[in-house]
C-alpha cells in the first residue's frame, strides 16, 4: 500500500507530506497493514459505512463495486468525505495500483479540503 501511494502521488506530482490521513470503507478498519501505514506515517484513519459512500456523487461509480460492498464507490466517495464533503476539490479520481508479483490491488483516491 505504502508503495501504491508513493508511486501515484510521484507519478502525479503530489506532495506525499501533505497527506493528512487515509479514508475508506468501514469494513477496513481493522485492516493490519492499513492500520501500520497509518501508525507509521502517523496518518489518521477515517473510515465510512457504505450507506455513507453511496450518497456521496463521484465521477467514476461502479455496478461491480455496489454489488460487492454496497455502494458504487469506496475510493473517490471516502475521499471526499474525508476532505469535508462540500467543500473540496478531488485532485486525483480514483487509481488502480497493481504490484507486479503481488495479489490485490490498491485503489487510491486523492481529494483535498479547500484552504481559505
Amino acid at each position: 500500500m505504502a508503495i501504491a501511494i508513493q508511486e501515484v502521488f510521484q507519478k502525479n506530482l503530489l506532495n506525499q507530506n501533505a497527506i493528512a490521513g487515509l479514508a475508506t470503507i468501514d469494513t477496513k478498519a481493522s485492516e493490519a497493514a492499513l492500520l501500520e501505514l497509518c501508525r507509521l506515517y502517523n496518518w489518521q484513519l477515517k473510515t465510512f459505512s457504505a450507506k455513507n459512500l453511496s450518497t456521496i456523487k463521484v465521477p467514476h461509480p461502479q455496478e461491480i463495486i455496489t454489488t460487492a460492498v454496497g455502494t458504487p464507490s469506496v475510493a473517490e466517495a471516502a475521499a471526499i468525505l474525508a476532505a469535508g464533503r462540500w467543500d473540496f476539490e478531488l485532485l486525483l479520481p480514483k487509481q488502480i495500483f497493481r504490484l507486479s508479483g503481488q495479489p490485490g490491488v490498491v485503489t487510491l483516491a486523492v481529494a483535498q479540503e479547500q484552504q481559505y
